[in-house]
């Protein structure tokens, strides 16, 4: 085992024990049997060793999702699957997660870098195949915010949360925002609680859609100045059902 793997190991341990969710780098130093300037060494500072004793403990919880072939499964049920498995490791590491979240964390972890970027390609998946309402970037940023709010009450509130369902409500109520009826409806548990309500969300949708289909396979035929411009039209379309505002803004463009 490397010196930096044996800190890790440590640290991580000890922040799991810790009755407060901080650890001192002189407690790491003593139980990795390591001099402080091999710790800073290797980290740089106590910020830096937190930042990697949280991607460190999160790449498991990672590992899964890096494995999944994109396109090879259902990006409606992974991302309910998503929602659960990480309230589920913030619940089985409360001061990992609330350390992971912390605004005291001068740069976010690169683990919770990536998560978001699952997340963005999972909704990607999602809009290319006519399921989201609104554009990937901005559903992403709605499910990761609700997610992350809910896991971090869970952990840092439980007396207050004890609803059980109350995870599940939120996933579901965020998910109605962003897919479509008809993804609500094949994801639903008895095929009846969420069908298709013909609200006249078509064009939202199939922006989104273009949106996604756009940056999987740019055209040839338009330039990069050109694709750039219709990508952003389109994800104006996306996050807006009103077609006045829809017309203004592509009228604004084009004069």
């Amino acid at each position: 085992m490397s010196t930096r793997t044996r800190i890790l190991e440590v640290a991580a341990e000890l922040l799991a024990k810790s009755p407060n969710g901080d650890i001192s780098t002189r407690a790491v130093c003593e139980a990795a049997q390591v001099g402080a300037p091999v710790l800073y060494r290797q980290f740089g500072d106590k910020e830096g060793l937190l930042s990697a004793v949280v991607d460190y403990g999160f790449d498991a919880y990672l590992a899964t999702k890096r494995l999944r072939e994109p396109g090879t499964t259902d990006p409606i049920r992974d991302l309910r699957d998503g929602w659960d498995t990480h309230v589920a490791f913030a619940l089985a590491n409360p001061n990992l997660y609330r350390l992971m979240n912390s605004p005291s964390m001068g740069k976010p972890p690169a683990s919770a870098l990536e998560s978001h970027r699952i997340l963005a390609r999972d909704l990607e998946r999602a809009a290319a195949r006519g399921l989201l309402r609104i554009s990937p970037e901005l559903a992403a940023q709605m499910v990761m915010s609700a997610n992350v709010g809910v896991a971090l009450m869970l952990v840092s509130r439980p007396a207050t949360f004890t609803d059980p369902d109350m995870s599940r409500r939120v996933r579901d109520a965020v998910h109605a925002a962003v897919f479509t009826s008809e993804a609500m409806y094949d994801q639903a548990p008895d095929g009846a609680s969420a069908a298709p309500d013909g609200s006249g969300a078509e064009t939202p949708v199939a922006a989104a859609r273009l949106g996604a289909l756009l940056r999987q396979s740019p055209p040839s035929a338009l330039t990069a100045a050109e694709t750039a411009l219709l990508s952003e039209w389109l994800e104006r379309v996306a996050n807006t059902d009103d077609a006045a505002v829809i017309s203004q803004a592509v009228s604004d463009d084009m004069s």
